[in-house]
């Protein structure tokens, strides 16, 4: 048997998942899913976490898709007032930016969030994770894991946040996981 072609996200991933981006209206009431983490008051660190995608080529990817996952300020999932889950497009500059919370420490692992990207051309999803320049991420399992290359998981801090770079391929590759 031969084995069956994988699909990508096509040309049309912004349609089903960030309608609003595609220029569509009456998709869900008001934003697109995942636009806003920060529903309510609560406690912690408001950050901006931007970045872009780039190709091989160190082109910008302006077709992607960025889901970011990540715990609230306490180490936990559940606070009142705060998703833990945005979702949102890149723009002509393969740029992205999530307003959020810094997250905690979450038992062994260092404060991270977790990037999921797609795009057109990619068969599954990349996922990711980013890391904190400002925080000591070495006794963290996964980021040790990543050896060498880690430092393509840490994000930078700017002005009001942290910036992360997403490089799909070439030499500054980014560490992905296989999940």
């Amino acid at each position: 048997m031969k084995e069956t072609p994988s699909q990508t996200a096509g040309p049309y991933v912004h349609i089903g998942c960030v309608p609003r981006f595609a220029g569509l209206r009456g998709m869900y009431d008001g934003q697109d899913l995942g636009a806003e983490m920060i529903t309510g008051e609560v406690a912690g660190t408001r950050i901006s976490f931007i970045g872009a995608v780039y190709d091989g080529e160190g082109a910008p990817v302006t077709d992607a898709m960025v889901e970011i996952w990540q715990a609230a300020p306490d180490g936990t999932f559940s606070p009142e007032g705060f998703t833990s889950w945005g979702r949102q497009p890149a723009d002509a500059q393969g740029a992205f930016r999530f307003e959020t919370l810094k997250p905690g420490a979450m038992g062994a692992q260092a404060p991270h969030i977790l990037v999921w990207i797609v795009a057109r051309g990619i068969g599954l999803g990349l996922t990711t994770r980013a890391y904190f320049a400002d925080e000591d991420n070495s006794s963290d399992p996964v980021y040790q894991r990543a050896g060498s290359r880690a430092q393509t998981l840490v994000a930078r801090a700017v002005e009001g946040g942290y910036h992360l770079d997403i490089h799909l391929q070439g030499p500054k590759e980014t560490v992905f996981f296989d999940v």
